[in-house]
């Protein structure tokens, strides 16, 4: 398939299941997708994250209890599979930890044994993982092909990965999505970062030469829809922008872009107090990763270079209310 797959129309497919549809990346997917004209059905959580529109039905599964109809997600072209307790909020205590794993692991084996149980199961598996697989890893240059590191985040990854194996025993084409820092001024990291960064109170976090891989959240919509389309696309996929940047150069190209200095640096120690072993795993640890293979496959991007998707994202430094 060609590498112009940024949009649903392009797409070969039409019926598409989504899960984790209420968070960041699966609200903007279902709504690029209905805005589309494709026909989008979002598996909710016993109908408590969302009502279906009227004369509509959802399918709905209970992750915790183990519970998921295969005849509810039958029928379906692609499957995208978003959902996960959100890793950023609040120290990482035990209950916090096992909730995150549990999250991703039971859910992604859960549905991957219903989709392969399905009366007709989709064409295509495409299921969210992290750069976190690859653990705080330095200089190295990390692609598809490098082994999973150490820590909570790289054990959960694997893990997470391993559990959508019967979906692709079943003959199901599985594409796992090692996702970067996603860029949005509607959330996560970088809305984070825009109120220090405007007061002036913005800089590198400990000595800022961790590298952090990015992507923009409209090149990830783009990479869900090209992994979808792309059959050559099977197993690890990493979705980041094609040059990781140091901390201390993210800091000073948002800075310049919001026109405000961005020189007060947050010491390592200061972060692993306040922040504990989350703090370490996703603000202090180094993944300088590369998207080997979408490059490869033919992806284009539309925002490759952090000032400009920068620019774009925040109208070149003026004030972005959300």
């Amino acid at each position: 398939m060609s590498g112009q797959i940024t949009h649903p129309s392009e797409t070969p497919y039409d019926r598409f299941l989504v899960t984790g549809s209420s968070g960041l990346v699966g609200t903007a997917l279902t709504s690029l997708l209905s805005s589309s004209g494709q026909s989008v059905s979002r598996l909710v959580r016993g109908r408590s994250e969302l009502s279906p529109a009227p004369g509509e039905t959802e399918p709905s599964w209970d992750p915790a209890e183990g519970l998921l109809d295969p005849e509810s997600v039958s029928g379906y072209d692609v499957v995208v599979h978003l959902a996960g307790a959100n890793i950023a909020v609040g120290r990482w205590t035990a209950e916090r930890k096992r909730k995150i794993r549990d999250s991703r692991v039971d859910g992604t084996g859960l549905l991957a044994r219903a989709l392969a149980s399905a009366p007709s199961p989709p064409r295509v598996l495409v299921c969210a993982s992290a750069i976190g697989y690859y653990g705080d890893r330095g200089d190295m240059l990390l692609d598809e092909g490098t082994a999973a590191g150490s820590g909570f985040l790289a054990d959960v990854g694997r893990a997470w990965e391993e559990a959508a194996r019967p979906a692709a025993e079943a003959g199901i084409r599985v594409v796992i999505l090692r996702i970067g820092i996603v860029l949005t001024p509607s959330g996560g990291a970088l809305q984070r970062m825009l109120v220090p960064f405007r007061m002036g109170m913005g800089g590198p976090l400990g000595d800022g030469r961790q590298y952090w891989s990015w992507i923009t959240l409209r090149d990830l919509l783009g990479s869900i829809l090209h992994a979808a389309a792309t059959e050559e696309l099977v197993g690890p996929v990493n979705a980041v922008a094609p040059a990781a940047v140091r901390n201390w150069e993210f800091s000073k190209v948002l800075g310049r872009v919001l026109r405000r200095p961005a020189f007060v640096r947050v010491p390592a120690f200061a972060i692993r107090l306040l922040l504990g072993e989350m703090g370490q795993e996703l603000l202090l640890a180094s993944a300088r990763v590369q998207p080997a293979r979408l490059v490869a496959s033919g992806y284009e991007y539309r925002d490759p270079d952090l000032e400009e998707a920068l620019r774009h994202l925040l109208g070149d430094g003026q004030l972005v209310r959300n």
